[in-house]
């Protein structure tokens, strides 16, 4: 079975720009993007049947991948000027 990537370009194609430019001004987002593509390209090969990992330890990928994800759309929000969603109206 065939299982669609979700990578950053694709699921944050509105915002290429500042993705590309946070990936080369902040060693910190780049650090993350990469683990995240890693991470997505290893869950992906796994549930195309290339390697073998067992359900749970899918899973706990799963949710990591989701918590990266979640970090770096904060990160990419705040770099547009838009609050991330942390409560504080992004005075922090």
């Amino acid at each position: 079975m065939h299982v669609d990537h979700h990578s950053l370009v694709h699921d944050f194609s509105d915002q290429r720009d500042a993705l590309h430019r946070l990936r080369q001004d902040d060693a910190e987002f780049a650090r993350q993007a990469e683990a995240y593509e890693a991470l997505d390209k290893r869950i992906c090969r796994v549930e195309d049947g290339i390697e073998r990992l067992d359900d749970v330890t899918l899973a706990s990928l799963k949710l990591s991948r989701v918590a990266l994800k979640d970090d770096l759309a904060r990160r990419l929000k705040r770099a547009a000027g838009q609050c991330c969603g942390c409560g504080n109206g992004c005075k922090s």
